[in-house]
């Protein structure tokens, strides 16, 4: 029997889309090689993935080192001269349509780069202007996910509700994908920006009972001070709205958030308004992070807040979360609900929550009775009825 010919090893740090842009990265490299696809969102996923780099080449000095992601395009001489390193990757990504099969759902990048200027964010550095995948090839990607098996898609993208190929918005796409793909059990969207969404999106959500009644939202503060030191496009007023009208639309539907604690200039009071915000949009599952300056940004020469008020913060803001979670999580003892099984004795219902499913094969549509929760995920009898 002859041997195999040795994998590409990616190890990725960073968001949904950098899961896409990773299978990608293994399918252009040569074997034996092990890619590094960095991450800029904040100085300590880069510290990570640079002490990834050290840590790779001491304990496998022969292995070929190859440096991709936000990161490494926006400071690729940092990554050139560090021992070990083969190649840095700085180009930015084609415009294409690029899915990730990799794990119990499929993940479809149909949008890459960002055209604001938040005063906080690097990213528009490391992926470029705002671009579109063309409608054609983000359907031949979705309907190969689904012939492989995939019964859930999640549309990704930095800025995924500027979508906009010829005029075809993030609205239209999704009835364009569900009217096509009447295989296709959920369809997902991953973080949007509730400003920019667009009319049709709103009345798909409410119509189309296969798009998933998940949204999480870049809020990032509930302060409209902030908000404008931030360089953010929504007020306040805008975020609760959103919420009512989403609410209204679908009454089932569930609402994440991205959150950044200590931010510059941000007083107690401001910050209070962050807190208020998580039950006044009705908020569930939230993304807390302490302001992290990135240099280069504008906040990062604004007047700091001090770190470990930033990290307080942070904790108490996760705790509002996570009573917020254990709320959601009391309401939905006694339902029955569809699960996608995940590897781990884990499932997700449309919804996004969480459940323990110990004993049930990954990739499987379940119907569970929710019994009751442990704080973080539900807790489901074990006499389900398969769904398929």
């Amino acid at each position: 029997m002859s041997a195999q010919p040795p994998k590409v090893e990616v190890l990725t740090f960073g968001c949904r889309l950098n899961m896409v842009d990773s299978e990608e990265l293994a399918r252009q490299n040569a074997s034996d090689t092990v890619v590094i696809n960095t991450c800029a969102v904040t100085n300590e996923a880069t510290r990570q993935a640079r002490q990834a780099i050290r840590r790779l080449h001491r304990e496998r000095p022969e292995a070929r080192i190859v440096v991709a992601g936000c990161a490494a395009r926006i400071d690729p001489k940092s990554f050139e001269t560090m021992e070990g390193v083969s190649r840095v990757i700085a180009e930015q990504p084609e415009n294409r349509a690029l899915a990730a099969e990799e794990g119990t759902r499929g993940f479809l990048a149909v949008q890459n780069g960002c055209d604001h200027s938040c005063t906080f964010c690097i990213i528009p550095l490391g992926r470029g202007a705002a671009r579109s995948a063309p409608p054609n090839e983000i359907l031949a990607q979705a309907r190969a996910l689904v012939e492989n098996g995939k019964q859930e898609i999640v549309l990704t993208g930095v800025d995924l509700t500027s979508y906009d190929a010829n005029g075809l918005k993030l609205g239209s796409l999704v009835r364009l994908l569900l009217r096509e793909l009447q295989g296709l059990a959920r369809l997902r969207l991953s973080s949007i920006d509730c400003i920019e969404a667009d009319d049709d999106l709103l009345i798909a959500m409410s119509e189309e009972e296969r798009l998933c009644p998940h949204l999480h939202l870049s809020l990032q503060a509930g302060d409209d001070l902030i908000l404008k030191r931030m360089k953010r496009r929504h007020a306040r007023a805008d975020a609760i709205r959103f919420c009512e009208e989403l609410r209204k639309a679908r009454p089932d539907i569930v609402f994440g958030a991205d959150f950044i604690a200590g931010f510059p200039t941000e007083t107690e009071e401001m910050f209070a308004q962050t807190l208020a915000l998580v039950a006044e949009c009705g908020l569930t599952h939230l993304h807390v992070f302490p302001f992290s300056p990135r240099p280069g940004t504008p906040a990062a020469r604004m007047p700091q807040v001090a770190r470990e008020v930033a990290k307080e913060r942070a904790a108490r803001l996760r705790d509002v979360g996570e009573s917020a979670l254990a709320r959601h999580l009391d309401a939905q003892k006694g339902k029955m609900l569809r699960f996608l099984t995940e590897r781990g004795g884990a499932a997700r219902a449309a919804d996004f929550t969480l459940a323990r499913t110990p004993g049930i094969e990954a990739g499987r549509m379940i119907d569970g009775r929710v019994a009751g929760h442990d704080g973080k995920a539900l807790i489901t009898t074990m006499d389900f009825a398969l769904a398929n």
